[in-house]
């Protein structure tokens, strides 16, 4: 027979739903109380010979079945069962069509990129929001709305190594997409499934690669060979060159996007909290992966043209202008409460560091002959030797210990080094950086560093005893915690943190200080503290048991994490840790901003989050950074919102920080001629930086999408899908209902006691926390309390209660928890009216794609005979308010239910559509319509010309009558 999408068919003794399919030969039947999930593909010409033998095999045409009017219950029942149905839509009507299969409640903001990124044809979008905006969110709404209407069927996100078991997890439980991880770990396990002649790339159509691995020549051609439509770029700021050194190991995650992105059909979504490092150029490449022509524009001379066709592709919101436009999001984010915490060096810290200092200060005098990179170089290594000391005393140890073997020649490493640190100042992210690495590293570069003292110094044997005294004492302070009062002050304010229920993440940037202070900790507390666990997760740690090691921590009643800077981007801690501790500041206020991210973002359950910074009142070090970069950059945040990074290249800090611990102390001492001060320069340029950013922040503000227009586009699709309240009074009914005591707590939250499951049904039953002894509260708002779990629309329980009631309203209609059928007396109505919950379909046809078939619940009515209509709000009205106010015998509810019925059934009996129910259905199209291409309002033609056409008869869910009460 033929089938068309939508129609009712009747095959192996069911109904079914059929479903739009790509392939001509195949029928996609959903059951008719399932969900797209459970498509049954049915090849046409096999299913015609099984008939011949077996009739149950045929395809017919057949109807959705009527409501038996015997079969009676409350209106309760009726309104959970049009519940119910409202959340089992997949294939909804909404104009965001991703929305309906999403396991995550999006905010109004979060929309915004979705809306600009189905403007543009094909989708190349920088999304630069804030940290902890939810940038993840943003582009998986994104590629499932793209997945969801057709336009791509293969999908890669591109991301550092540590990230991609996190996207995986996001993609699979946030947005129901099944992908793959493509990483050394996991790829020969992948290929051992693959049919023969068959590509990794190919034959998944959702991947999450690490970037560095596709990189490499040997696995990027077979890549870019077999691309894929979508390309997802995490972290995009460490995919650019900040440099030419062709060594520079970002060239080659480079040359892979750019060769991505050369095809200006696919669709390139960049994500990146820190689009602009400070380096004009890098952020012109950037910008330049979006379009070849905005790598050579001058952001600061852009026409009114030009600014608007690159505002079309970037959405760069801080929190601020997220609050400005959407007054109740800043609910959504905690309030940071930044506290500076000082201490000063023991004696025997003090004496360490001095001599460290003096070492150092050799170092620098030695260097000023040298060619400026390699004096830059040794500038960098004064610093981090000095820096490893002040971190703690087994860094510092360690960092000391290592220089007795000198190096005979320069090797190449040196080369690469000087030509790196010309813009990579910070140790983390420089001299532990390796070809295969897209993270910071934590170790101290101690060959490196060995590198720098060995080719400026010829180390005596004076020298290397006291370099090995320099060691010992460090080792001494090691050895002795008493003196090591930094660790004293961490100790004394993690205490406060636990003691007023904190959860706090100590941020090192080395390993070894991280296991120091993870040591000392527990000594410290755990042994009076039995609910405690203190966690050190480091670079030393594979992806995969970090990743455990996390998961292990949800179980502990109290916690306290030390990390590196290994877990500072792109890891989510909100809902574990609501405090962080800076043990060793960062020399870049940008990953200061990253480490505080962790816990300060979207999500966070507490109101108020806390940042402890903690440096040496003592230390010259620690003072530099903290009164010009750190306190200048948050100052800047404060006035303007926004974070300006360092001007132009971090080696600006290694000669600021030179000039002013070593050369203008010098300077003072002989009396000579002091110079322009490279502190003044710094300030003034990052002054003017300060004010071209704002400049160009407010030029593109004003292409913002309207926040009236966006709040429209998300009431238009909670009304068809239902909203976090519609979930949260479905499920609060439902489980009352199968048995469950519900309380219902001020917060919005409900208890569900699940100590008795014996009275709830088996499939109810199995969906249930194993853990039974305790209550389970459910949130179904976000961010939610703490103890809580967030329940959506699409979460298993949620489901599970909408498919249990369905199938027992339409299976088992004798069972009392529901019916399709209630008749109730009310003083709602003057005379019989009839409320009629419809379950409507509708093809929706665009240019270049397939069909697609969209499903609506409405709720419609009439008088006792159908004479008169209803409008739909007000039949919906009646529906929700109506209460039985009186009793009426059986008998009487049966013979008003089958009077009732009949002008339905006759209606919906008709072979083409007419009357007043066709109407309804065409005026629901032509709404649909205009939604749809409200949301593609500024796409291209191709499009903009869609059709949505109803499809005849609509389902009788169920009905209700309502009897005057005199």
């Amino acid at each position: 027979m033929s089938v068309r999408p939508g129609s009712i068919v009747r095959f192996r003794h069911r109904r079914w739903v059929v479903l739009p399919s790509d392939d001509e030969a195949i029928v996609l039947l959903r059951p008719l109380t399932g969900t797209s999930e459970d498509a049954l593909p049915v090849h046409r010409q096999l299913a015609d010979l099984l008939a011949y033998s077996l009739p149950s095999e045929r395809l017919e045409a057949d109807r959705f079945p009527l409501p038996d009017p015997t079969q009676l219950t409350d209106a309760e029942a009726v309104r959970l069962l049009g519940q119910a149905a409202r959340l089992l839509l997949r294939e909804g009507a909404a104009p965001l069509r991703s929305l309906g299969r999403i396991s995550v409640r999006p905010r109004p903001y979060q929309l915004v990129p979705l809306l600009m990124a189905l403007r543009l044809d094909p989708v190349r979008l920088l999304i630069a929001d804030d940290v902890g905006v939810g940038k993840t969110i943003e582009a998986g709404l994104i590629a499932r709305e793209l997945w969801d209407t057709g336009e791509i069927r293969r999908l890669a996100v591109l991301c550092p190594p540590p990230l991609t078991e996190q996207w995986a997890s996001e993609l699979r439980e946030k947005f129901h997409l099944d992908p793959v991880i493509l990483a050394p770990h996991s790829v020969a396990a992948l290929e051992r499934t693959l049919p023969p002649g068959r590509s990794l790339f190919r034959h998944y159509p959702v991947i999450v690669a690490s970037i560095d691995y596709l990189k490499l020549p040997r696995n990027r051609e077979p890549f870019l060979a077999e691309p894929p439509d979508l390309v997802i770029v995490d972290e995009a700021h460490g995919v650019v060159p900040a440099t030419t050194a062709e060594r520079d190991p970002r060239h080659l995650r480079y040359r892979l996007v750019r060769e991505l992105a050369s095809d200006q059909r696919r669709h390139l979504i960049l994500l990146t909290a820190t689009p602009h490092s400070g380096i004009q150029r890098a952020f012109q490449r950037l910008l330049g992966l979006l379009h070849t022509d905005f790598e050579d524009w001058d952001l600061d001379q852009l026409d009114r043209a030009r600014t608007e066709r690159l505002a079309r592709h970037v959405v760069q919101r801080t929190r601020a202008d997220i609050s400005r436009q959407w007054p109740e999001a800043s609910q959504l984010y905690p309030v940071r409460d930044a506290i500076e915490r000082t201490y000063a060096l023991s004696d025997a810290y003090r004496a360490l560091f001095q001599d460290t200092f003096d070492f150092c200060r050799r170092l620098i005098e030695e260097s000023r002959q040298l060619p400026d990179r390699e004096r830059r170089f040794q500038w960098w290594a004064a610093l981090t030797l000095l820096r490893c000391v002040m971190s703690s005393p087994r860094a510092g140890a360690e960092a000391l210990a290592r220089r007795e073997i000198p190096q005979a020649e320069e090797p190449e490493e040196l080369a690469l080094a000087t030509e790196l640190g010309e813009n990579s100042f910070e140790p983390a992210e420089l001299l532990g950086l390796e070809p295969t690495e897209f993270r910071p590293s934590d170790e101290i570069p101690s060959q490196r560093l060995e590198l720098a003292t060995t080719h400026t110094l010829a180390l005596s044997e004076t020298a290397r005893r006291r370099l090995r005294e320099l060691a010992r004492q460090a080792r001494a302070i090691e050895a002795d915690p008493a003196s090591d009062t930094k660790l004293q002050a961490c100790l004394e304010a993690v205490r406060q943190l636990l003691d007023r229920g904190s959860a706090p993440v100590i941020w090192c940037v080395f390993v070894d200080t991280a296991e120091y202070v993870a040591e000392r900790l527990r000594q410290a507390l755990e042994p009076t503290d039995r609910d405690l666990v203190v966690e050190c997760l480091t670079g030393r740690i594979d992806d995969q048991q970090r990743r455990e090691r996390v998961r292990a921590l949800q179980q502990a009643p109290r916690r306290v994490l030390v990390a590196t800077d290994c877990l500072s981007e792109g890891v989510n801690l909100q809902e574990l840790f609501d405090a962080v501790l800076h043990y060793d500041l960062p020399w870049n206020p940008n990953r200061l901003e990253q480490r505080e991210g962790r816990v300060d973002r979207f999500g966070q359950p507490c109101e108020r989050v806390t940042a402890v910074r903690l440096y040496g009142r003592d230390n010259p070090v620690d003072a530099e950074v903290i009164d010009i970069l750190i306190r200048k950059a948050d100052r800047i945040r404060r006035q303007l919102g926004i974070h300006v990074p360092v001007p132009e290249d971090e080696g600006w800090l290694a000669e600021l920080l030179v000039h002013r611990l070593f050369e203008k102390p010098r300077q003072a001492q002989l009396a000579l001629p002091i110079g322009p001060d490279p502190t003044e320069q710094l300030l003034s340029r990052w002054d003017a930086d300060t004010e071209r950013e704002q400049r160009r922040r407010t030029r593109f503000a004003q292409h913002a999408l309207d926040p009236q227009v966006v709040t429209q586009h998300l009431a238009s699709c909670d009304a068809v899908l239902g909203d976090e309240e519609t979930v949260r009074a479905f499920v609060a009914g439902a489980s009352q209902r199968l048995g469950l005591a519900v309380d219902a707590r001020p917060d919005g939250t409900l208890v569900l006691q699940t100590s008795r499951p014996d009275t709830v049904p088996e499939p109810i039953r199995l969906l249930l926390p194993s853990d039974r002894r305790r209550a389970w509260q459910l949130a179904f708002t976000v961010p939610h309390p703490p103890g809580s779990e967030w329940v959506g629309r699409n979460h298993p329980f949620t489901v599970g209660l909408a498919r249990y009631l369905f199938e027992v309203a339409f299976e088992r209609p004798a069972e009392p928890i529901v019916a399709r059928a209630a008749v109730l007396r009310s003083r709602l109505v003057s005379q019989v009216a009839t409320l009629a919950l419809l379950r409507t379909r509708f093809l929706l046809r665009r240019p270049d794609r397939p069909e697609a078939v969209l499903e609506d619940v409405l709720v419609t009515g009439c008088d006792l005979f159908g004479e008169r209509w209803l409008a739909p709000a007000e039949a919906r009205r009646l529906l929700d308010q109506a209460r039985p106010e009186d009793d009426i015998p059986l008998a009487e509810r049966r013979e008003l239910a089958a009077t009732a019925l009949e002008p339905l059934a006759e209606s919906l009996a008709r072979t083409e559509p007419s009357g007043p129910l066709a109407e309804l259905l065409a005026q629901r199209a032509a709404e649909l319509a205009e939604a749809h291409r409200q949301v593609l309002a500024a796409a291209g033609e191709r499009r903009r010309s869609l059709t949505v056409e109803p499809l005849w008869p609509p389902d009788l869910i169920a009905f209700v009558v309502l009897q005057p009460k005199r």
